[in-house]
């Protein structure tokens, strides 16, 4: 695996300051029942980091005691940690928005076949990723039989009553290019995957996110190995647009890594680059209780491009 953040350390993005703390992404692990190309945790069966019971209880008390109102719960594949139904309920249970990573597939496997009732009886938002609405292009980038397995997941999600226009249970889908290239405009690709689902397999969801693939972990590995890094990185810093500034998410979004840590974004965690606030050189979910993040400087290098590129991307989808 090629180390990507030498070649990212050094950059002139603009500088960004943070906004009040609306959201906790919190990644449970890196262990996933997948191995996809463009993931950029490089989560797989084989990983073992898992975040504690006791991690899992401080971000409990942290988004009680900040006013958070929204967790954002992703891996790896989150369901697969034991203490993620505890996270969820008591997260509920304290009104607290809840929206899950999923890859779908996950709902599949053996020991989570009541794992869409759960979600559909909690309320929990499901953001579920689905790189193409063909099968020759998910299992390219996903593996093997991963299209047949998410349609049939979506299929389940739906009969629970996930995706219906003005329903309750929200159900959206993301999409990732295939390899180094900037997605296509939002609006105009949800509607084809909306046309594609519905005619072909019957499936209707909310809204198609679009995001950039970062150039970071296994998928900027795979582009050093083809020697196709700097083209890349070209693309995205021509195609900047100084107006998704204002949106990205690391104004108003922490990352938690399954340690407890904190980062700026779930990239800057892969990365290895930690929230600095306070004179501290790193800071735990614990330390938001007695520190304020608003106004202070989020950590940039050069991959921040990727967020700000062409129509912009986030984890709510484009920003222009």
């Amino acid at each position: 695996m090629h180390a990507t953040l030498p070649l990212l350390k050094a950059t002139d993005f603009p500088r960004i300051a943070r906004r009040a703390l609306e959201t906790l992404q919190v990644n449970l692990g890196y262990v996933c029942n997948q191995a996809c190309l463009h993931c950029h945790v490089n989560a797989s069966p084989d990983r073992k980091e898992m975040m504690a019971r006791g991690t899992i209880d401080d971000v409990l008390r942290a988004l009680s005691a900040c006013g958070i109102g929204t967790l954002d719960v992703t891996g790896g594949a989150p369901e697969l940690n034991p203490h993620f139904r505890h996270l969820v309920r008591e997260a509920r249970a304290a009104g607290v928005r809840v929206i899950d990573r999923c890859n779908l597939t996950i709902i599949n496997e053996l020991g989570f076949e009541d794992l869409g009732d759960f979600l559909a009886q909690q309320g929990v938002e499901i953001t579920a990723s689905l790189p193409c609405y063909s099968k020759e292009n998910v299992d390219r980038q996903r593996g093997d039989h991963v299209f047949e397995s998410s349609i049939l997941a979506l299929q389940k999600l739906n009969a629970l009553g996930y995706g219906s226009e003005g329903g309750a249970l929200v159900l959206n889908l993301v999409y990732n290019p295939l390899g180094p290239s900037l997605p296509p405009a939002q609006d105009r690709l949800e509607a084809t995957y909306k046309h594609e689902l519905a005619s072909h397999f019957g499936i209707v969801f909310n809204q198609l996110y679009t995001l950039a693939n970062m150039p970071i972990a296994r998928f900027g590995s795979t582009l050093i190995s083809q020697g196709k890094f700097a083209d890349y990185m070209r693309l995205l810093r021509s195609a900047h647009n100084p107006d998704n500034l204002d949106g990205v998410m690391c104004r108003s979004l922490v990352s938690v890594d399954y340690r407890g840590y904190l980062h700026d974004c779930d990239f800057n965690q892969m990365l290895g680059i930690p929230l600095v606030s306070a004179g501290k050189p790193r800071l735990h979910v614990r330390d938001l209780l007695s520190t304020e993040l608003d106004g202070t400087s989020v950590a940039v290098a050069d991959h921040c491009y990727g967020c700000t590129a062409g129509q912009g991307s986030s984890c709510g989808g484009a920003l222009a």
